[in-house]
């Protein structure tokens, strides 16, 4: 049996809340699109439901019509309501110690080191693979549908449970540079790449994209274009620690491969329409401790279950080679 001391589990509690307080904060300083997400108030607690649902406004009212004096008026119902359905998914992380390591660190200053340590640990081991998960399409088991899924290279993909190679208003916006032949470099990407997506999906008052996340060659082309004009907005502006360049209304952040971004491409994302709904009891929580029944230790599991979701995909643009 493990130590009857259950000092361990409340360092976990309380070193837990610690860490929680801050982690959103240190987790979105280095993604520049959660950053966004809860900038603008897009991050949402659900408390159940089969799915995540989110309401998709996707057709004009057919009635509108001008008309004079004893004109008939068409007052035939209009379809232009529907909604895209989420599924949850759920990802846990565990803090573990033997039997040994609490009897060894039996005195609270030496197991408050050991699980300080482990929380830590744990944060940072989510803090990477969530921002993959952020990038990723969504094909690896139990994964979240991130940006390659909602702004995919092939837009006919399905979505929140809509098949956008029947339903044309779902597919995002797709600027493929060798099907419009454009070599793309420091002196064609803004021009020959960046202005014709930008007005392809730019609704304007407002509409358009936010975001822009390009990976290490687009940017550094993106940058180079900039030399005499370069702007730069302060890094209080997405308090997320880092410079970023502007494009329109768009900020332009640089990301890396090893954070999830594919190579070769650049995100045109309107945030308006992306948001992160997770459950209200799954979010980042500690759950009561395990012992196993045939081993000789204690597991406190830390749960989150949630999904990234979309109401508008035609607003939302990639670059891609």
């Amino acid at each position: 049996m493990p130590s009857a001391n259950s000092t361990f589990t409340e360092l976990v509690s309380t070193t837990h809340r610690t860490h929680k307080k801050g982690f959103k904060d240190n987790l979105s300083e280095r993604n520049a699109l959660l950053k966004r997400i809860y900038k603008k108030g897009n991050y949402r607690t659900e408390d159940g439901g089969l799915t995540i649902v989110e309401p998709l406004d996707y057709a004009q009212n057919s009635t509108y019509q001008r008309y004079s004096d004893w004109d008939l008026l068409n007052i035939q119902q209009s379809d232009v309501l529907s909604a895209a359905e989420f599924t949850w998914k759920q990802i846990a992380i565990h803090v573990v110690a033997s039997g040994r390591e609490l009897r060894i660190n039996s005195g609270e200053a030496q197991l408050e080191k050991l699980v300080a340590a482990r929380i830590k640990n744990a944060y940072r081991t989510f803090d990477n693979n969530f921002s993959s998960d952020l990038y990723s399409d969504g094909s690896l088991s139990n994964q979240i549908g991130g940006i390659q899924h909602i702004i995919a290279d092939v837009n006919t993909n399905t979505v929140g449970g809509i098949n956008a190679s029947t339903w044309s208003f779902w597919r995002n916006t797709v600027f493929d540079l060798s099907v419009n032949s454009v070599t793309i470099s420091s002196t064609t990407i803004e021009n020959d790449a960046m202005l014709p997506l930008w007005l392809s999906i730019d609704r304007g008052q407002g509409d358009s994209p936010d975001l822009i996340l390009m990976d290490t060659t687009y940017f550094t082309f993106f940058e180079k274009s900039q030399t005499s004009i370069k702007r730069y907005a302060s890094a209080d502006t997405l308090q997320g620690g880092a410079l970023s360049l502007k494009y329109k209304s768009a900020d332009v952040m640089h990301d890396t491969t090893a954070s999830g971004i594919p190579a070769a491409h650049a995100y045109f994302i309107n945030t308006n329409y992306i948001k992160l709904c997770v459950h209200k009891d799954a979010n980042l929580d500690e759950m009561e401790k395990k012992e196993p029944v045939n081993q000789d230790g204690e597991v406190v599991p830390i749960l989150w279950m949630g999904n990234m979701t979309v109401s508008n995909r035609k607003q939302q643009g990639v670059i891609i080679a």
